[in-house]
């Protein structure tokens, strides 16, 4: 089959690679129908993180259940199946207490699995996924061409985005700040929004992702950045600074931008995966009572109750996907991204 893989900065490629198989029993090799790059991929692809040897990478996809193992029981052949960013059992203590990302058994797309098998990356034809009834989640019934978009980013940055306006405790009447305009962010304004935040304040230079954001629910959009930034927020809010503060690009400079936007006694949500040497500055939490919480989101946990309102059409996240292309366009969709022509690119086999 075809996949993506990553060689080096600015080297992703489309390739044959070995068909996945069924190994370890509770295992299923899923059609993939849409992936796409993530902003995290970007690390890699621009040489931030280094790439020693070649790898598969991607770790978004939604697709179609053609094979099982004897001893799955919820997923068949057939089912159009969600898969979350990572590989998880849903059954041990982690998964239960709600942090599927720490699963006891679990793994990342395109690596080993603790089963002896291999879990394919996301961005080709096939994926072979470790554990079928825990991992993935059936639709119920094949979706409509427009809602792909939409159940894709329940793999990833819709539930993502939920989880920092989860870890800020947003709720009805909350003010909220989101810090990042990717499509995380954006989908923290979404969730902000569907959690029924009064106002959201949106950090964002680019005019139309300015654009997308009040349409999901941003009342407010604030250009600047550093201290200027800091300014333009608390004057929003009486010179306080916002009740939660959704931290969604994980630099040193935007968790600074976070932290120093939430008022005495507020919350920061943190999802923004850590580049750049973000710290924790503890004595001005400590003097102002900020709290900080969140981490990498366990967005398995949260799809059943996302996908009521995708499946409904009450919210519509695949409206961060403003670049779709077929999967032997895979450079592009990495270019297009890297380069800030497209918020995020999906792709499709």
């Amino acid at each position: 089959m075809l996949a993506t893989v990553l060689h080096g900065e600015r080297d992703v490629r489309l390739e044959e690679v070995p068909d996945p198989v069924l190994s370890t029993g509770g295992d299923a090799i899923v059609r993939v129908v849409a992936a796409c790059v993530c902003g995290s991929d970007l690390w890699g692809y621009r040489g931030v993180t280094p790439t020693p040897k070649p790898r598969r990478i991607g770790h978004e996809f939604v697709g179609v259940v053609e094979a099982v193992g004897p001893e799955v029981r919820t997923i068949k052949p057939g089912d159009f199946v969600i898969a979350p960013f990572y590989d998880c059992d849903m059954t041990c203590v982690n998964c239960r207490n709600g942090v599927s990302t720490s699963c006891l058994h679990g793994g990342w797309w395109g690596a080993n699995d603790q089963l002896g098998g291999y879990a394919d990356g996301g961005q080709g034809e096939r994926v072979r996924v470790p554990h079928a009834d825990g991992s993935l989640v059936a639709t119920p019934e094949y979706p409509r061409e427009e809602l792909i978009p939409s159940l894709l980013t329940l793999s990833d940055v819709m539930g993502t985005g939920h989880h920092a306006a989860v870890s800020a405790g947003v709720t009805e009447g909350s003010t909220v700040v989101v810090v990042g305009d990717g499509a995380v962010g954006l989908c923290a304004v979404l969730a902000s929004a569907r959690l029924g935040a009064s106002r959201i304040v949106a950090m964002s230079r680019h005019e139309s992702r300015q654009q997308l954001a009040r349409e999901f629910g941003a009342t407010d959009i604030v250009a600047e950045r550093g201290d200027a930034g800091v300014a333009a927020v608390k004057a929003l809010f009486d010179g306080i600074g916002a009740d939660c503060v959704l931290e969604a690009v994980g630099t040193k400079e935007s968790m600074d931008q976070a932290i120093r936007s939430a008022r005495p006694g507020g919350m920061v949500g943190y999802v923004g995966v850590p580049n750049g040497g973000p710290e924790l500055p503890v004595r001005p939490l400590f003097n102002d009572n900020i709290g900080v919480n969140g981490g990498v989101a366990p967005v398995r946990n949260y799809v059943e109750e996302l996908l009521q309102d995708v499946w409904s059409g009450a919210i519509e996240p695949g409206r961060v996907f403003d670049l779709e292309l077929p999967l032997r366009d895979i450079a592009e969709a990495y270019a297009a991204m890297d380069e800030r022509r497209a918020i995020k690119s999906l792709v499709r086999p």
